[in-house]
């Protein structure tokens, strides 16, 4: 007899062994989702660290195997992984309606924090005090992007074949402005063809879990809620039936909200030409906020023309000060690219509905991934060929984000073009800030704090 009888139905005791393990009530897990949205700084790294310290360590809620168990699987998917890890352990807590609350609470504070954010920016950036601020922000970005090259690439860049995948991704998106899910696909079919016939030369070395996350162990006198050997409930495993609910009703949740565009502000307008892009970016957002942010600023500041590079690193800037996912950045793009085109709006209403409108289509997907896409991704774990073509996309990732640091520190150290002097303030807060966060591991939040601080000194001076 299974722990769970089915993903609606009331939990029921298996065993003796089972009898004694906790439950957690929906209402103490409710207050713990709402309580991570407002605390989750630090990045994807930061707010995992976050659910292990409170889950595994503290509350004792799922066990160490089982945690990492449901990161790997997020780590295979498109979109904020930390945000569908906690849609994951909510769903394995409480089912569907658990994984609903622990995903929304995890971005709700930071929409109308970034909301807030965003307006004071697009109504008051001219300002001095406000512009002083973002001119400190902007070298401090320009770091983080760089460090990311660098992180991303000590764990992705494993064999020479894979230096090879990272250096013609650049080559494509930089040189020859290729979109990213076409850099997507041919690096998911080249990692997949090297797993297949070349595996020794395409094959990543092995990593150690403990490596990335450390645990006190489960010496604890508190039982653990889902610990190694429990059940899974039923929803895990592959049901047709069940999928096809799920696809309907996510087809219907994305359908509506598109269908009231359409009728209000119709099919070119910018809030529908919002809604589909940022759908299509929800898709092929693998790599982290850092690659879709290339991506979405190849288009949004190129064939688009919404918001300008120097809006998308002080979008990037002011994410990075609120909580919740790095991917929010794209609520500030879609907020600016409704400021910057109301199209018979008022201009702020225009902005509000953009962000929105961009959240909405960037985050649905997260919970389709979760529910719909867990129980056949969990059977194709180990699958050598599933693990060739996800390592092929994270070595093109690198030269993406590669491409997107060298473009933000163009417009912030060289404003002016490359054949002139570069804006000195900059290039040394830029300097500065890496070292701090690359040598020294300072909090980036903290990093970003003190270049606005500083950036309003140099300006007022």
């Amino acid at each position: 007899m299974a722990l769970w009888q089915a993903d609606d139905e009331v939990q029921t005791p298996a065993s003796d062994s089972e009898t004694a393990r906790r439950s957690v009530a929906f209402a103490e897990a409710f207050r713990f989702w709402v309580k991570l949205g407002f605390i989750s700084f630090g990045g994807p790294a930061g707010q995992i660290a976050i659910m292990h310290r409170e889950l595994v360590d503290r509350r004792r809620w799922i066990s160490e195997e089982r945690f990492l168990h449901a990161l790997n699987y997020c780590m295979l998917l498109p979109g904020p992984e930390a945000q569908q890890l906690a849609i994951y352990i909510g769903w394995l807590l409480h089912r569907t309606w658990g994984g609903i609350v622990a995903g929304a609470f995890f971005v709700i504070p930071s929409i109308f924090i970034l909301l807030v954010l965003s307006y004071i920016y697009a109504a008051y950036g001219n300002l001095p005090a406000v512009a002083g601020v973002l001119t400190g922000f902007k070298p401090v970005v320009v770091a983080i992007v760089v460090e990311a090259v660098l992180k991303i690439g000590g764990r992705a860049l494993k064999r020479r074949a894979h230096f090879l995948i990272a250096a013609a991704a650049f080559i494509a998106i930089y040189f020859l402005r290729v979109p990213f899910p076409l850099i997507v696909v041919i690096a998911a079919l080249v990692g997949l063809a090297g797993a297949r016939f070349w595996p020794r030369t395409f094959a990543p070395k092995p990593a150690t879990k403990e490596a990335d996350i450390k645990t006190e162990g489960d010496s604890g006198l508190v039982p653990l809620v889902i610990d190694d050997d429990a059940a899974l409930p039923p929803h895990t495993l592959p049901s047709r039936a069940r999928a096809l609910k799920i696809l309907a009703l996510g087809f219907m949740l994305w359908l509506l909200p598109l269908a009231a565009l359409v009728a209000w502000r119709g099919w070119g307008s910018l809030h529908a030409q919002e809604y589909r892009f940022f759908t299509q970016a929800a898709l092929v957002t693998f790599g982290g906020a850092y690659a879709v942010l290339a991506y979405v600023t190849q288009a949004a500041a190129g064939s688009y023309g919404w918001i300008t590079h120097t809006q998308a690193i002080d979008g990037l800037a002011l994410a990075e000060t609120t909580p919740g996912p790095l991917i929010m950045v794209l609520q500030f793009v879609g907020f600016m690219a409704g400021w910057n085109n109301p199209q018979g709006l008022y201009q702020t209403t225009s902005a509000v509905l953009g962000a929105l409108v961009t959240t909405y289509a960037t985050f649905l997907p997260c919970f389709l991934f979760i529910f719909l896409g867990a129980p056949y991704i969990e059977v194709l774990r180990g699958n050598k060929n599933l693990t060739g073509a996800l390592t092929g996309v994270t070595a093109a990732v690198v030269g993406v984000v590669l491409n997107l640091a060298i473009v933000f520190g163009a417009a912030v150290i060289w404003p002016r073009g490359l054949a002139q002097a570069p804006d000195w303030f900059s290039l040394l807060m830029g300097i500065g800030s890496f070292v701090a966060l690359y040598r020294f591991k300072a909090d980036v939040l903290w990093v970003v704090l003190a270049g606005g601080v500083i950036g309003l000194a140099w300006t007022l001076m």
